[in-house]
Parts: C-alpha cells; sequence; structure tokens
C-alpha cells in the first residue's frame, strides 16, 4: 500500500522523493500548510504562506504515532521541539518551498504537486545538506514521513515510524555513498 520508492541524490547537496498521492492537488496542498493537518505526518504550527513568511515547525512525533522512538529522539518525540523557517515560495497549490532549520546553516525544501488525473505527484527535494550523514538523516526522514502521509491521505492505520527510522538511515547511507 505504501510506496517505498527511495529517494535519490541530484547533486552533491540534493536529495529528492516522489510519491503519487490521492488527490486533488488543493487537498495535498492542506496536509502541506494546515497546521491541524500537517501534524498528523510531520510537524504542527502556523504559516505565514507568503514569500519571506514565517513558519513554525514544532515537532512533536507522538501526535501521529504511538512506537516508543530510539533514546536520541525522546525528548522530540514527547514534548516537542519547535523550529523557526521562513517561506521562501509560495504557488498555491504548486509550489511550497521554505528554509529548514537545523544544525548550523539552514537548508531549504521545496514541495511540488503535478496533478496527474484522480492523483498528485508529490516531489519534495532538499537541498543545502552539509554532507553524506545529513543526506542520509534528511531522506530517511522524509521517507519515513511520507508514509505516514500517505496513511493519513488514505484514512489507514499509522506505518511503522520510529523501527523504521534506524534502517532506512542506514540504507540511505549506503545507497547515497554509492553516488
Amino acid at each position: 500500500m505504501f510506496d517505498e520508492s527511495y529517494g535519490v541524490a541530484t547533486a552533491a547537496d540534493t536529495v529528492r522523493l516522489e510519491r503519487r498521492l490521492p488527490g486533488p492537488a488543493e487537498r495535498i496542498w492542506a496536509y502541506l500548510t494546515q497546521a491541524d493537518k500537517r501534524r498528523q505526518w510531520l510537524a504542527d504550527g502556523d504559516m505565514e504562506l507568503s514569500a519571506g513568511g514565517a513558519a513554525r515547525l514544532v515537532f512533536r512525533h507522538a501526535n501521529f504515532t504511538d512506537e516508543a522512538p530510539p533514546a536520541r529522539y525522546c525528548e522530540m518525540n514527547q514534548n516537542g521541539v519547535a523550529a523557526e523557517a521562513r517561506i521562501l515560495e509560495c504557488d498555491p497549490p504548486r509550489v511550497l518551498a521554505m528554509t529548514w532549520p537545523g544544525d548550523g546553516e539552514d537548508s531549504v525544501v521545496r514541495f511540488e504537486l503535478f496533478p496527474d488525473g484522480d492523483e498528485v505527484l508529490l516531489v519534495v527535494t532538499h537541498t543545502r545538506l552539509a554532507d553524506l550523514d545529513a543526506m542520509a538523516n534528511v531522506s530517511s526522514g522524509w521517507h519515513a514521513h511520507l508514509a505516514v502521509l500517505e496513511a493519513a491521505l488514505a484514512g489507514t492505520a499509522t506505518p511503522p515510524f520510529w523501527s523504521r527510522i534506524t534502517a532506512l538511515e542506514a540504507d540511505y547511507k549506503e545507497r547515497l555513498s554509492r553516488n
């Protein structure tokens, strides 16, 4: 049921993941931009949907999974971690790009929606990643989060999240190191 397609490196600092989701594009857009829907698969928080607007992302994974996290994610899972981002581009319901908070310099994530019949191709491109470890971490995170988004859109049970992260990160590290 869930798309297990792995993301790919498109540059030395960039990963790209694609998922076909049930449309219409406005529905997917709502899950990217509305806090009540976004918290079901990624992070809570308000966004000013215009270029230069603020985006507050509150990562609290207990909002969408009951699984116990690895030790390094316990705080984020239970209490939440807030981060500030900036909207770089907003063209509803086609493109949303924003800075992505992290250690050191912010990276950039871009969501693009391409309607295709009853489906929408969601393309997530994450750029300005510091190194292979950052690329593997980000790729595994997006991979697992997108599976949760698929379940939310389908109205089905949330797939394993935390139990997948470690394996996905190792998989991505191996895959990306071959490029």
